[in-house]
This record gives structure tokens, C-alpha cells and sequence, in this order.
């Protein structure tokens, strides 16, 4: 009998991996690659190559543009940083965040070591982390969703201390690579130098999972809300038109300040709420990073 994890993986491969590959042809493999540090032959230019890599005395040479390539555009290593803290476990399966982290953590890392590249994670909350090193091959990818998929005991409260995951990140990922941070960014404190530091050694991509009600919140009446990580707990009347344009400019608040952070960073930043269909969402994805990094 297959385990969980051998499920979860199988479903995911037929549901959302088999349609991509119709999808992206290819793309992916030019959008998320090393930008190497040795340099191995010169191909012909293709459509979705980065610009960067034109050899310009060749292609002068050759009236044909010509592209460097480098050992570590055939061999990636990818890191999976993933926020596992209260505020993730928000929703009802399934379409939970720690639902759609799982479900990202897992396509990701099947769809680069299809390709013979290294994935690793770091599955991260304020009382405990867990440091994966990257290999390739399906069974790593199994091994790593039965991680992502364990489950989380409850500590208690404490805001995320997202710069401390970061710094993390930045200790383990030693080799220039691609990092995936996989996170809502809701926490204390300051992350957005951490998030700029490691983004100055790697190509970082930010994925931020939203639940539709943390951006609009349906008309309940009176309800009572508590904070994932704090504990702090409010009764609030959701059909209140004052209580409601309030939270409505909190939200606009809070949206344009995690913007302004991840633009300051420079990193790839995407958000992705829990009820998008997930072969949209890489797609999405995908598609305008390969346009950002043209």
C-alpha cells in the first residue's frame, strides 16, 4: 500500500506536473537556470535565452547570435524555503496556505530534478527548523513532501521571525543557486535587508500565499478572530461598515507596505492566493520571469 506522501506526490504529478509540460515547453528550463561561473560551449540563441548571455564577438563573426553557456546552466541547485509558522495554518483544507505551500513546495521540486537539478529546503518556524540538503531523483522529492507534509506541532504564539528564516537560508545555500521563499511575510521585525542580502548572492523568487478572506472578509456578523500567532483574540461585528472600511484600509496598508519591501529587495515577487488553480499560478509564474530577466 502506497504512503501519504507517494499519494500526494502521484496526484500532484498527473494533476498539475503532466498539464505544465504542455504548458511551459521548456520555458521553465530558461527561466530558472545558474548563471554560471565556468564556461562550458556556444549554441545558437534561442527565443526565451537571457540576454545577457550573448557572446557579441561571435555573433558578429558569425552575422548570428550566439549564447555562452556555463556548467551551471545544466546543472541548477534550487533551495525551498518554506514558512511552516502559525499564521501559515491558516484556512481549511483545502485551500489552506500550508495547503498551497505544500502543494508548490512539492511541484517545484519535481519539476527541477526532472531535469537533473538539485533541490533542497529549509522547512523554518520560530521553535524549530529543519535544514534538507539538495539532491536530485524522484525519491528526494518524495522524501521531501513527507516532510512538508508532517505534521506541525503547536507551540504556541510568537510572532514569525522571518528575517531569522532568511538568515538560514543564506548560511545553507553556500553555492550561487535559485531560492524559492515560500512564506505569507506576515511577522515582527524587519526582513526586507535580509530578503535584499540574499538576493545579492541568488536569484530569489518570493512567493507570497494569501487566503481570499485575509484580503476581503465576507460579511459574517459578529465573529470572534484570533490572531494565529499571537493568541490575541477580538469580537468582531464583519458587518459593521465602519469596522469593514477600517480593516479594508489596513489591508491596502499592510499590501502596498509588503510591495514596497519586495521591490526595495529586488527579488521575483509573486502572490498567490489559495483558491487560484495551481497550473495557472506556475504558469503565471514562469512566464514573467522569463520576461523580467529578458
Amino acid at each position: 500500500m502506497s504512503s501519504a506522501p507517494d499519494r500526494l506526490l502521484r496526484r500532484l504529478e498527473w494533476r498539475v506536473v503532466r498539464r505544465l509540460d504542455g504548458r511551459l515547453q521548456g520555458t521553465y528550463r530558461t527561466a530558472y537556470r545558474g548563471t554560471g561561473i565556468d564556461f562550458d560551449s556556444l549554441r545558437e540563441y534561442a527565443p526565451d535565452d537571457d540576454v545577457r548571455h550573448i557572446d557579441w564577438n561571435v555573433t558578429a563573426r558569425l552575422d548570428q547570435p550566439h549564447v555562452r553557456q556555463y556548467t551551471e546552466d545544466r546543472e541548477l541547485t534550487a533551495w525551498l524555503v518554506l514558512d511552516q509558522s502559525a499564521s501559515m495554518r491558516f484556512g481549511e483544507t483545502p485551500q489552506g496556505k500550508d495547503s498551497m505551500l505544500t502543494d508548490l513546495a512539492v511541484c517545484l521540486a519535481r519539476l527541477f530534478t526532472r531535469g537533473g537539478n538539485r533541490v533542497g529546503a529549509i522547512l523554518y518556524d520560530n521553535h524549530r527548523h529543519r535544514v534538507v540538503p539538495p539532491r536530485t531523483g524522484r525519491d528526494h522529492v518524495l522524501r521531501l513532501t513527507g516532510l512538508v507534509t508532517a505534521p506541525t506541532p503547536d507551540r504556541g504564539g510568537g510572532s514569525t521571525d522571518l528575517a531569522a528564516m532568511l538568515r538560514l537560508a543564506a548560511r545553507n545555500a553556500r553555492r550561487r543557486g535559485l531560492v524559492f521563499v515560500v512564506s505569507d511575510f506576515i511577522g515582527a521585525g524587519e526582513w526586507a535587508g535580509e530578503l535584499t542580502r540574499l538576493a545579492l548572492r541568488h536569484e530569489v523568487v518570493a512567493i507570497r500565499v494569501v487566503h481570499p478572506v485575509e484580503l476581503e472578509l465576507p460579511d459574517l456578523g459578529l465573529v470572534l478572530v484570533e490572531d494565529a500567532e499571537t493568541g490575541e483574540q477580538l469580537l468582531a461585528d464583519t458587518g459593521d461598515p465602519l469596522f469593514r472600511e477600517r480593516l479594508r484600509a489596513e489591508v491596502e496598508a499592510r499590501e502596498s507596505t509588503v510591495d514596497d519591501a519586495m521591490r526595495r529587495s529586488g527579488v521575483d515577487a509573486h502572490r498567490v492566493r489559495t483558491d487560484e488553480d495551481l497550473v495557472e499560478v506556475l504558469v503565471r509564474m514562469v512566464r514573467r520571469t522569463g520576461r523580467v530577466r529578458r
